[in-house]
């Protein structure tokens, strides 16, 4: 792997041996690959997407780590993965994360597998569905500790994807845009609804990316059994 990509993580404070850079340059290459056929990413350059898309994620994950979310076995759903964004990198860059990506999309689903076994990555799968029906599968409801979201959906629809998934006192980590303040304003109604609560609206600007925020909520409660609604509904009605 080039230079710039190790040395960048090393000013991020992240510590990773020759392996796992290995490991980021092989994925590196797979989205690379896969980039146009998958539609995974507009950034398809090697450069572009370990600045854009790897430094982000591990930007992501010290940020994380410093909230002290990131822990030795957390359980960790990363929803909307599509090239497997931000949850690979974080696993890569923290081995003990125990994580599924969960993705509806079925060629891209299955680019993920590849990755996955292609990388040799312990506890790790992927879930091909929509979040609103994993959501309700008692395999995957109240099993996380973590639920990562990267550009997926607007906050008030978006609670309605991650809290079921949520054990108590897990939490929500989403990136947002400048519209942050309307977005939890009109997401307000549906966190009570939905059993969360805002921790937390932290500052994130990643490597030579925009400046963004990330949402903390947290999980106080159970989820009513009634949500998350059918499939398609939560984009339709949020909740208000």
């Amino acid at each position: 792997m080039p230079s710039g990509f190790p040395d960048a993580v090393r000013d991020l404070g992240i510590d990773l041996d020759a392996a796992t850079l290995d490991r980021f340059g092989r994925y590196r290459d797979l989205i690379a690959e896969a980039a146009v056929r998958f539609s995974l990413t507009a950034v398809r350059d090697p450069a572009g997407i370990e600045r854009r898309h790897f430094l982000e994620s591990l930007a992501l994950g010290r940020l994380l780590a410093s909230q002290g979310l990131l822990h030795e076995g957390t359980r960790l759903l990363d929803i909307g993965s599509g090239a497997g964004l931000p949850g690979l990198p974080l696993k890569l860059a923290w081995p003990r994360l125990r994580l599924s990506l969960l993705e509806s999309n079925a060629k891209r689903a299955g680019f993920l597998r590849r990755v996955i076994e292609d990388l040799a990555l312990d506890d790790a799968e992927v879930l091909e569905g929509r979040a609103e029906d994993l959501g309700r599968d008692p395999a995957q409801r109240e099993s996380y500790d973590l639920v990562t979201a990267r550009a997926v959906a607007p906050l008030p629809v978006l609670i309605e994807y991650a809290l079921p998934f949520l054990r108590l006192d897990g939490r929500l980590a989403a990136l947002k845009g400048s519209g942050v303040p309307r977005e939890l304003e009109d997401a307000a109604g549906g966190l009570s609804e939905l059993g969360g609560s805002v921790e937390a609206s932290l500052p994130f600007e990643p490597p030579d990316g925009m400046p963004q925020t990330l949402v903390i909520i947290r999980k106080t409660a159970p989820t009513p059994d009634r949500y998350p609604r059918r499939a398609g509904i939560p984009a339709k009605r949020p909740l208000a």
